[in-house]
């Protein structure tokens, strides 16, 4: 497996594996975090993994030449959460395939973001999640190195807010 730059034009690949996790948590009756939804159904989607891929630093995961996750990264955090006081990069996006579950997808792909967190100076990386049902995508994220900062929630319109949790990683 090996780690490359990404673009625009793996946007395909993305969606691909977006998809595949949104029908895996919808299998499992956990629709809180991405709905039921297909990703490459939605315009809006869409277009917001094409900005992701365009405009902030994309990180590709291959094996083999088929592409097994995909890792986004920003200077800032997204609009919900408030900046750092100091220099920080931002895990805005982390897919991976789930055929290849606990195979070190993401943990290499975790693994490349410090990397490249260090070599721009950053001290620490952040990263907000789901954290409603059985809060198991907060689990993965602490096994990589990252630590509950705190819960909150985002008003989307909906009945209920989105539960979320930020979750730092000192660098």
């Amino acid at each position: 497996m090996h780690v490359r730059t990404g673009s625009v034009s793996d946007l395909p690949d993305a969606l691909d594996l977006l998809d595949a996790a949104v029908a895996w948590l919808a299998s499992q009756g956990r629709t809180g975090q991405w709905g039921e939804v297909p990703f490459s159904t939605i315009e809006a989607r869409v277009e917001q993994i094409r900005t992701m891929l365009s405009e902030r630093i994309a990180r590709i995961a291959e094996d083999d030449g088929q592409v097994v996750g995909v890792c986004v990264l920003a200077e800032e955090p997204l609009p919900y959460v408030e900046p750092a006081p100091v220099p920080e990069l931002y895990l805005q996006l982390l897919v991976t395939d789930r055929a290849r579950s606990g195979s070190g997808v993401g943990r290499t792909l975790v693994d490349d973001a410090v990397e490249i967190a260090r070599q721009r100076g950053a001290t620490q990386m952040r990263l907000d999640c789901y954290a409603g049902d059985d809060q198991a995508l907060i689990r993965t994220y602490e096994g990589f190195g990252f630590v509950l900062e705190k819960h909150f929630t985002v008003d989307t319109g909906q009945p209920e807010p989105w539960p979320g949790a930020l979750l730092r990683m000192e660098i």
